[in-house]
């Protein structure tokens, strides 16, 4: 402190003994100073307890060294995963990262968006309630970067798993362990994701040549532990002639939720009910019963996406690009025997 105030460039300025500008160019462009020069400047610095005011250079600049993504659930660990990814990338390029969650929630979707705008970062990722929703329009009408992550992006870029594949993968490994009775979990169909990889198991359900009735598909209001459970009530009501012997849920926490009700109720897993997720976040793994998954890249996604919003704020011949993962079956004993599983 300097007579009970924060020190300013100033103050430094006159402890070290030089100008203004030398200051500035030891914070700024501290290669064209000479380190005797430096090294008085940054002593004077410590010195005095002297700290930079980012938030007033970012306001002269016009934009942060901040990017933000705007997570789509944060109860969901796949999300966060994602978010690890996203954060190590802006790490690299020396920017902070801002986290927020839209819960679902479109209107909360834009009053976050409506904020970073305002506070000018540098880029923005999101995964959107609705890829399609005017907002995201505005954003990029105000020149600022944004990609979308976990969707397909239509005017953005995007990076995201092919889910219709993944729907395919998990339904097919149930067909394989011989059951011809599935029953396919997840909601709202709203959601682009779940409509993705309810067509990839209708597909190859077809394409098996098995009957179209045999595959049962239970809705969900939401993607949560609770909503599997509670379909595990609704799959236990079915008579046990038509009762699927497995289940291919939506994402991890709709298999968790069932695995926990179909445990609770008695059944063996996977002998009376074999379960896929999708996801493969870290709880499938450590599960009861370890969970077969479907699993996505998630910290290359976040990864990717930083580097693709990055690019498009820095470089003037940046060209949209939708990437789309691949995603890779896990099988573990919610499906194998446990002498097959790895």
């Amino acid at each position: 402190m300097v007579n009970g105030r924060t020190p300013s460039v100033k103050d430094v300025a006159r402890s070290a003994g030089v100008s203004l500008g030398t200051v500035s160019n030891v914070m700024n462009r501290p290669e064209v100073v000479s380190p005797s020069t430096r090294e008085r400047v940054e002593r004077a610095m410590a010195e005095l307890g002297f700290v930079r005011n980012e938030s007033a250079r970012q306001l002269r600049a016009g934009t942060s060294r901040t990017l933000a993504y705007v997570m789509l659930d944060g109860n969901n660990p796949f999300f966060h995963d994602v978010a690890q990814g996203i954060e190590l990338a802006a790490e690299e390029a020396d920017l902070s990262l801002f986290i927020c969650n839209s819960n679902g929630r479109a209107e909360r979707e834009e009053i976050h968006l409506d904020r970073l705008m305002q506070q000018r970062v540098q880029g923005i990722l999101i995964t959107p309630v609705n890829p399609e929703a005017p907002h995201l329009a505005e954003v990029s009408r105000r020149g600022i970067p944004l990609v979308i992550v976990d969707r397909v992006g239509g005017a953005f870029c995007s990076v995201s798993v092919d889910d219709v594949l993944g729907g395919r993968i998990a339904v097919e490994h149930l067909a394989e362990q011989g059951h011809t009775r599935v029953a396919v979990v997840g909601g709202p169909e709203s959601i682009g994701q779940v409509r993705e990889r309810l067509e990839g198991a209708r597909q190859i359900w077809a394409e098996l040549g098995l009957p179209a009735e045999d595959l049962t598909y239970l809705p969900t209001a939401a993607l949560t532990v609770a909503e599997g459970r509670s379909a595990g009530e609704r799959l236990a009501g079915i008579p046990t002639r038509r009762r699927p012997t497995a289940a291919f849920c939506a994402n991890d926490l709709l298999a968790l939720g069932l695995l926990q009700q179909s445990i609770g109720a008695g059944l063996r897993v996977p002998e009376e009910l074999a379960i896929v997720g999708f996801d493969d976040i870290e709880f499938a793994a450590a599960a009861a019963v370890p969970l077969t998954s479907v699993r996505q890249p998630r910290q290359e996604l976040g990864r990717a996406a930083a580097q693709l919003v990055l690019d498009e704020a820095t470089n003037p011949e940046h060209v949209h690009q939708q990437p789309l993962f691949v995603p890779e079956l896990v099988a573990r004993a919610s499906t194998v025997a446990r002498s097959r599983a790895y």
